[in-house]
This record gives C-alpha cells, sequence and structure tokens, in this order.
C-alpha cells in the first residue's frame, strides 16, 4: 500500500486532539519534571572529600641516592658508569 505525501498533515496537535498551548504546557512539565528527577539523583550521589592538605615531603634527589648507595656498597662505587664499558679492550686508556 503507497501513501501519497500530500494526505498526511502536518499538524499533529489534530491527531491527538490538543492545542499547541497545551502540547508546550505538557512539555514544561515534562521538563520540570526531569529536572527534579536529575536534582534528586544527584543529592543522593556521594561527595567528593574535602581537600586535604599535604604535608611538604622532602624527596631525596638523584644525587643524594647515588651517594647514599655508594656510602652503602663501596665496591659497587662507579658501577653504573658507561665511559668504563665503552673502553677498548687492553687497557688503553
Amino acid at each position: 500500500m503507497v501513501v501519497s505525501g500530500g494526505d498526511m498533515t502536518n499538524y499533529p496537535y489534530i491527531l491527538f486532539n490538543q492545542s499547541p498551548e497545551d502540547l508546550r504546557r505538557i512539555g514544561a512539565r515534562g521538563g520540570r519534571a526531569y529536572g527534579r528527577n536529575r536534582r534528586g539523583l544527584r543529592a543522593q550521589r556521594p561527595r567528593p572529600l574535602e581537600a586535604v592538605e599535604r604535608r611538604d615531603l622532602r624527596l631525596e634527589t638523584t644525587a643524594e641516592a647515588i651517594a647514599a648507595l655508594d656510602a652503602q656498597f663501596p665496591w659497587l662505587r662507579g658501577a653504573g658508569d658507561r665511559s668504563r664499558d665503552l673502553q677498548e679492550p687492553g687497557g688503553s686508556s
């Protein structure tokens, strides 16, 4: 069955027996209800924790960490130096 486009009306309020003002009022009522429901859901969500003041922690620098390791393990001092690893075998430095 084929229906031509000219047979349908462009006024949806005729189909539902309501005026445009009635449709606007119904839409506004739905918007208020939606907003009320959203506010209710938002109020039920857990709130973020209050900001906690962080203590000023002094972090160890890389140089300080290397010095502490060299003091604790003297036989490993300089093990990370790449210049020694790149020397030619035979010891001509």
